[in-house]
């Protein structure tokens, strides 16, 4: 027990949000991690076996139309192509979206931040699975064309799995558990409870006990409602005081010395104001963007 204290605590860090704010937040494993993208690299290769039974059946109707063999050869390019797209854009794509993180990451409780504690970027996404492909695609398809042409030797099979290796047991090698894709794009893997809104957070967003007006609810977004959830669950005074502080001073509103309660009612406050709208087809990501 005290061992896995003493683990928890070396993955603590400190995660300064644009508001000032600290999350302390925890890094996620090399197990949880290595989970995580075996359980999308499964999820790919059911779906190539999805796309290569597709092409199968354009196969078998190129070959009866009388295409012979240049049909098998633009098949087999077609599908070189939409192997290559579905592994890089995979994961580019889930951790491009709202809760930073592939299927993988979210059934491992794991999402992808920018170290900096700004909003992750897409630039920085693209970085960080674009390494990947040098990481690990890259040398396993290299062997596999190899073993295929039955020109692999020895030399070029323990050159493949020794490269593949380092990459992949770096995060191992260093305290923040790091790719050498998160070294270049400036990111960490963290834990996270929950992804999406909470329902014990929100407890009385049909029934608030502070009212807020418009403009007030106007002033954040989604990611900042993901923050201030965060907020609320760690229970961290400093940072309660201090979002607090700063909302009451956007919005104008008086200090009625209950931060906690305030953060709260604004909390449900400003769900209820984003799901209405959701349902007229506004959504506003951030408090930098308009609707």
């Amino acid at each position: 027990m005290a061992t896995r204290a003493l683990n928890i605590r070396s993955l603590r860090r400190t995660f300064i949000t644009p508001e000032g704010v600290d999350l302390r937040l925890e890094l996620g494993s090399g197990g949880s991690r290595a989970g995580a993208f075996l359980i999308d690299i499964l999820l790919i290769v059911i779906a190539l076996a999805v796309m290569s039974i597709g092409l199968f059946y354009v196969f078998s109707a190129t070959a009866k139309a009388g295409a012979g063999e240049g049909g098998a050869g633009g098949i087999a390019v077609l599908w070189l192509i939409g192997s290559f797209i579905l592994r890089n854009g995979w994961f580019s794509l889930f951790e491009m979206g709202s809760r930073g993180a592939t299927p993988g990451k979210r059934l491992m409780g794991l999402r992808v931040v920018a170290r900096d504690g700004a909003r992750l970027t897409g630039a920085a996404v693209i970085a960080r699975n674009a390494m990947r492909e040098i990481e690990v695609f890259l040398p396993l398809s290299f062997l596999g064309a190899q073993t295929a042409e039955g020109t692999a030797d020895t030399f070029l099979v323990i050159f493949a799995l020794v490269w593949s290796g380092i990459f992949l047991f770096f995060p191992l090698l260093n305290r923040d558990r790091l790719r050498v894709g998160d070294l270049v794009a400036g990111t960490w893997v963290v834990r996270t409870e929950k992804a999406g809104l909470s329902a014990d957070l929100v407890g009385s967003a049909m029934r608030p006990r502070r009212a807020f007006s418009p403009a007030a609810l106007k002033l954040y977004g989604v990611y900042e409602l993901q923050t201030l959830e965060d907020v609320l669950r760690n229970e961290n005074p400093e940072a309660i005081a201090t979002v607090a502080r700063t909302i009451r001073a956007k919005a104008g509103l008086p200090d009625d010395g209950d931060d906690y309660g305030f953060l709260s009612d604004y909390y449900a406050a400003l769900c209820a104001h984003l799901e209405s709208g959701l349902m007229v087809g506004r959504r506003r990501e951030n408090k930098f963007t308009d609707h």
